[in-house]
């Protein structure tokens, strides 16, 4: 009979000290192996998994490329690698960035509802956007258990909030109570196997670092006309909108949120620099038009004089429009 032996977590900010709790709380004899994503940057220096080894009655470790799978250890993933598992052995990849990061935590929940189905628990801690959100509605659909902290106790909601509302969450817990949560649901029967849709195990792949080709993507989403904040390509909407996601060709990923807030930076640079395009105009207008009356060029002053001032509504709406999206 499968049993419940695969936990993945995923957190962000907030997500160290409830990580701190859990991994300590956890029981020595836990029949259950435990794989973490945390958001370190890509200039992280792997000290995460040392500092809960010190907590912890579990051997804890930073992921190696195919090491193997073990009950009662904890695999933390390394800077700048996805974290994934399959075939009985950590998989570390370098494909590109999800949710604007590498380790992203839905490549994780992913590829562990791939690889194991109804054996994995997800668990979604503190953090925020919403990162963990497809990744933990991936565990679900393949069969797996969803648990989140409380977002009321978490020190950042928005990633456990956005969880509980895109799946069907089995348990909901502050983080006092998750690691014992854990150790009583690990090991417990699983449910029967679910099948798997063919997009996920190719988004696995792409975290792996494969690349991509059109007609798979076309299999998986449809066109639209975004271009990627990354790379500029076209972004693609994911067919399963849970949650509304997109994907480009190269295999940059990001839900409509973080998307919205990766666009955000360039659109209000943009901006600024039609603004201050616009400001230089109706200046240099302004003094053809002076240069104009004192020829007794009546008209052209008149016609330059009008130009410049639409320059300045126009700069003026644009001040504003920069201004409220400063809010």
């Amino acid at each position: 009979m499968a049993l419940h032996d695969i936990i993945v977590i995923g957190g962000s900010t907030g997500a160290l000290d409830v990580l701190k709790r859990l991994c300590a709380d956890l029981p020595a004899n836990l029949p259950a192996s435990v794989f973490v994503v945390v958001h370190i940057g890509k200039q992280g220096r792997n000290l995460l998994a040392e500092i809960l080894d010190n907590l912890s009655p579990l051997r804890v470790t930073t992921a190696e490329a195919d090491e193997p799978i073990e009950p009662g250890r904890i695999y933390v993933a390394p800077t700048d690698h996805h974290l994934l598992i399959q075939d009985g052995v950590v998989r570390l990849g370098r494909g590109p960035r999800e949710n604007m990061t590498r380790p992203a935590i839905d490549p994780l929940f992913r590829s562990a509802a791939v690889a194991y189905g109804p054996r994995v628990i997800g668990v979604v801690l503190s953090g925020m956007l919403n990162d963990g959100s497809a990744g933990l509605a991936a565990v679900k659909q393949c069969g797996g258990l969803a648990v989140v902290q409380n977002p009321a106790d978490a020190e950042a909601g928005d990633m456990p909030t956005h969880a509980l509302a895109i799946c069907d969450v089995d348990y909901r817990a502050p983080a006092a109570r998750l690691g014992e949560l854990l150790g009583h649901l690990a090991g417990e029967p699983a449910g029967p196997a679910m099948r798997v849709a063919p997009a996920m195990q190719w988004e696995v792949d792409i975290a792996l670092g494969q690349s991509s080709t059109s007609p798979q993507l076309r299999k998986a989403a449809d066109p639209t006309t975004i271009s990627c904040p990354d790379c500029g390509g076209v972004l693609s909407e994911m067919h399963d909108r849970s949650p509304l996601r997109f994907r480009c060709q190269v295999g940059h990923a990001y839900t409509a949120e973080i998307l919205d807030l990766e666009m955000d930076g360039p659109a209000q640079e943009a901006l600024g620099v039609a603004l201050r395009i616009l400001e230089s105009r109706a200046t240099l207008v302004e003094q053809m038009a002076a240069d104009a009356r004192a020829r007794n060029r009546t008209h052209s002053a008149a016609d330059l004089t009008e130009r410049a001032q639409e320059y300045r509504r126009q700069a003026e709406i644009l001040n504003r429009a920069i201004i409220q999206g400063l809010k």
